[in-house]
């Protein structure tokens, strides 16, 4: 969007959040791999056509040398489209692997956690030079390779076939899980926390493109060059791994309320970082650019994932019994439309403040408000449950109330809240 397309920062937050829909609407693939099998194959065909997806949109990318920006939203989204349902489809292996196989159930999401920030930390870290080496377009056309993998998966997987699969049932089987969803929503145990969720990740608004863009193009910025960028989100991903860490071994048994406020309220002070780069402030106490927003970064990203944490252990205990997968899945699209809504909001913000590829005289306004609207959600704390996150959350009575569907295999569960976002 920045290189090509040259757009301005708040038309490509709101493009961002065009091509991020497929990830909020994730529940809807997760259904389809649950109930409508392939040829008689639940996972197998979604692998193979969710490469075969990625390949063709990433190659539509880079083969056009003047793409028209409709095409190229069009594009980004279908390729976004072929991630999530792999994503989903994984994540409903790792679920029937670890219901087969309990004892191995933790190991299994250990290693998803640690795959999925090794992969961010080597893609982040080469992608600023392959942009620099063959350009933007280049680099799409290297991303059929991941995208090419998927289908592989697809056809060297094992699974068991599905033998006389009555289609005709298939829209009464997704009727009845989304009663059972809508009955459990209704619930005051789960639309509170539903409703804290949304908020607060809507009002952090992101301006990460106009950030992106001082980084890079003011002439009062710092000028990065492309791989150097790649770098710093290599340290973002670090220090997100960090904040899973410190939560697994240290955390994890504080009251909900507690991480909550203290993670939310240190996400306003982090953002502060990105107030004082933008007014020079390191520089006048000897810090050098790189070294402040490689701190940043990392800082930032930790206290991010401190604080999504803990809504990922609420969100696993408000689940009923027999949608546990599908619903879960439910919850984190409520928190990535939170994040579309962030995204759009924030691109108003940098609209309104007039901030472009030229004009970085507000952006630090921009983050100011930013700042202050990251503690505001302390005030909706009383949404949140108390107590020990480890309880149950779902009162005796809605889950009797909710409806269990017959004969619907939903065993997909999504191991990552990063998936994404």
């Amino acid at each position: 969007m920045k290189d090509v397309q040259r757009v301005q920062p708040s038309e490509a937050q709101v493009y961002s959040g065009i091509t991020s829909i497929p990830w909020i609407i994730k529940p809807i693939w997760g259904l389809l791999t649950d109930v409508v099998p392939i040829m008689g194959y639940r996972r197998r065909p979604y692998f193979i056509l969710s490469g075969m997806l990625g390949v063709v949109s990433m190659l539509f990318i880079s083969l056009h040398s003047k793409l028209q920006l409709v095409f190229a939203i069009l594009a980004l989204t279908a390729g976004n489209l072929a991630g999530a349902v792999a994503d989903v489809t994984v994540d409903a292996c790792v679920a029937q692997n670890s219901i087969s196989h309990p004892s191995r159930a933790a190991d299994m999401q250990s290693l998803c956690t640690l795959s999925y920030s090794f992969g961010g930390l080597l893609g982040f870290s080469i992608s600023g030079v392959f942009i620099h080496l063959i350009g933007p377009k280049g680099v799409f056309g290297l991303l059929t390779l991941p995208a090419a993998l998927i289908s592989l998966v697809g056809i060297l997987l094992s699974e068991p076939q599905v033998s006389n699969f009555a289609y005709n049932e298939v829209n009464q089987k997704f009727h009845d899980a989304a009663k059972s969803m809508w009955t459990t929503l209704k619930g005051p145990d789960v639309w509170r926390p539903c409703l804290y969720m949304y908020i607060s990740t809507t009002v952090s608004l992101n301006i990460n493109e106009g950030l992106f863009y001082w980084y890079t193009d003011s002439k009062e910025g710092p000028s990065f060059s492309k791989e150097a960028v790649g770098y710093i989100f290599s340290m973002g991903a670090i220090g997100s791994f960090l904040g899973a860490l410190l939560y697994q071994n240290v955390l994890k048994n504080r009251s909900l309320r507690d991480m909550l406020f203290w993670t939310q309220l240190l996400f306003g002070l982090a953002g502060m970082l990105d107030l004082m780069l933008v007014q020079r402030m390191n520089l006048r106490f000897g810090i050098p650019d790189y070294l402040f927003i490689v701190i940043g970064e990392a800082v930032s990203q930790m206290i991010y994932r401190l604080k999504w944490m803990p809504l990922l252990v609420l969100c696993s205990k408000l689940c009923p019994s027999g949608i546990e997968g599908t619903f879960f899945a439910l919850l984190m699209s409520i928190g990535n439309l939170g994040d579309l809504s962030s995204s759009w909001g924030g691109g108003l913000l940098l609209h309104v403040l007039n901030v472009t590829r030229i004009k970085f005289e507000d952006l630090w306004l921009a983050i100011l408000i930013r700042n202050i609207l990251r503690v505001s959600p302390l005030c909706l704390l009383f949404l949140v449950p108390k107590g020990d996150p480890n309880a149950f959350m779902l009162s005796t009575k809605d889950e009797a109330e909710t409806s269990e569907p017959d004969n619907i295999e939903l065993a997909y569960l999504i191991h990552s809240v990063d998936d994404k976002f």
